[in-house]
């Protein structure tokens, strides 16, 4: 299966399972930020580990976090209109840059908006 293919079937499948939750905060569309953000992983060598973008409801917003990759890159916490809040972790430390620290213990509703399933 070809990566768009399988980005399309990834935002497919998490779209569908938004749609068949309840709560409202479940029904939130993919803005066009974010499609340009996976379109730029979708053209980049493939990361280790994979890209991934997880949304999650945080410090009472919509936020998409970019999990670090490879050799103490660090991860990346969006607000809904594609503003970086902080960098909750990753790095040289593992400990982002400290702009957020509670983000790990506070997160909540994860959808897993991305998965670059590529070899």
């Amino acid at each position: 299966m070809n990566l768009t293919k399988s980005l399309l079937l990834t935002l497919s499948l998490g779209l569908s399972a938004c749609l068949s939750m309840d709560t409202p905060t479940n029904l939130k569309p993919i803005p066009e930020w974010l499609k340009a953000l996976i379109d730029e992983l979708s053209t980049a060598p493939v990361a280790n580990p994979p890209a991934k973008i997880i949304r999650y409801f945080y410090d009472g917003a919509t936020v998409y976090y970019l999990p670090p990759r490879c050799c103490d890159i660090r991860s990346v916490l969006y607000d809904v209109d594609g503003n970086i809040i902080c960098h909750p972790d990753g790095g040289i430390t593992g400990s982002g840059d400290g702009q957020c620290p509670d983000f790990r213990d506070t997160k909540t509703d994860e959808v897993i908006i991305l998965r670059d399933e590529r070899n």
